[in-house]
């Protein structure tokens, strides 16, 4: 009796064994996943850019300097500092000075003697009283005493009052006069840039010299206002460091815009575009980082794949990335917080249609 307690006891054991074996496979088998977005990776070219700041100012190369060869004193004005004007506005008035309208009357008085003498000397030489060499020495005294004239009215002195207008459409860049103010001659007036005469005067860490050339393309975006975005491309990059920024020079050139420029004086942040890559475009909250770097997770057989990955674009979103990617799996997004390598992700069911 006591030999059949251990017989029938195997079977009954066996298949509590079997039970237990058949729950530990359903409970792997029943593994929680986690729920990710994904977003598929795609190859795109980026910029590598240097970061540049500085100001709006006039081109040197067509600004200019306005004044008047005589002296004198303001007697009105119509303009102030960054005023847009159009050509022929009036700027302002100056009364002559008196010196130089003396000196146009006694110009003018010499001229009249002049030619009195040569019709003195025309009369003579008819009655063979005045010889050839007379006559052409009052004829010359004539002509010297013209260009006198001429060369007074160029002065100025032709006129009680002169006034001065806008030689092109463009802005007054400065002002240096105020009203009643006396002048002395060719004494500067006001500063001039016309239309299209501003460009953006950058200055960039001197480690970027080698990165930077004529002809790349710059953006640039006011610090204030409305952060206005304007393009252009460099000009002219310097040789030497700004004794006050001790940063390097960079002069950039506009490109025509419709909209009105910002005034000279305008504080700018730039980025110089240098050169052309292709990278990985993935959206920025798939990346991830720890002590070995940055990587992101592909989804691969609804496992979490670990990939390696080199920053190049960190800038905006999608950010470029550089790594052994697989074109034909995910990159996951939304979730790739809570995983680690081979962990089991499904695709979540409210935005699976939307990936």
């Amino acid at each position: 009796m006591n030999r059949l307690i251990p017989k029938l006891a195997l079977p009954l054991i066996a298949g509590l064994l079997a039970a237990c074996g058949q729950g530990a496979s359903n409970t792997d088998e029943a593994a929680p996943s986690v729920a990710v977005t994904t977003a598929k990776p795609v190859q795109r070219s980026f910029d590598d850019t240097v970061a540049a700041f500085g100001t709006i100012q006039a081109d040197p190369r067509r600004a200019r300097t306005l004044n008047l060869a005589h002296g004198g004193q303001v007697v009105a004005l119509r303009v102030a500092d960054g005023q847009s004007v159009r050509a022929g506005d009036l700027l302002l008035k100056v009364a002559t000075d008196p010196t130089a309208r003396n000196a146009y009357a006694q110009a003018q008085s010499a001229l009249t003697l002049a030619r009195g003498e040569l019709a003195r000397t025309t009369k003579l030489a008819a009655q063979h009283l005045a010889t050839q060499s007379q006559l052409a020495t009052a004829r010359k005294a004539v002509a010297d005493a013209e260009a006198g004239v001429q060369a007074q009215r160029s002065l100025g002195g032709a006129a009680a009052v002169e006034s001065v207008v806008a030689p092109a459409a463009g802005v007054v860049s400065h002002l240096q006069v105020s009203l009643d103010q006396r002048l002395s001659a060719n004494a500067p007036l006001l500063d001039f840039t016309p239309s299209g005469g501003l460009i953006a005067q950058l200055g960039v860490q001197p480690g970027e010299a080698g990165t930077i050339h004529p002809g790349m393309p710059v953006s640039l975006r006011t610090v204030y206002g409305d952060a206005k975005v304007l393009q252009g491309q460099v000009s002219m990059l310097g040789d030497a460091l700004d004794a006050q920024t001790h940063l390097l020079p960079v002069q950039v050139s506009l490109a025509p815009t419709k909209a009105a420029l910002p005034l000279a004086g305008t504080a700018l942040n730039a980025q110089i575009q240098t050169r052309h890559y292709t990278a990985w475009a993935v959206p920025r909250a798939s990346l991830r980082h720890d002590e070995s770097g940055d990587y992101l997770f592909q989804m691969d057989h609804g496992k979490a794949h670990r990939v390696d990955v080199t920053v190049r674009s960190p800038a905006g979103d999608p950010v470029g990335v550089e790594g052994s990617l697989d074109p034909a799996l995910p990159v996951i997004v939304l979730g790739a917080y809570e995983l680690s390598d081979g962990m089991a992700v499904r695709q979540n069911a409210a935005r699976k249609g939307s990936q």
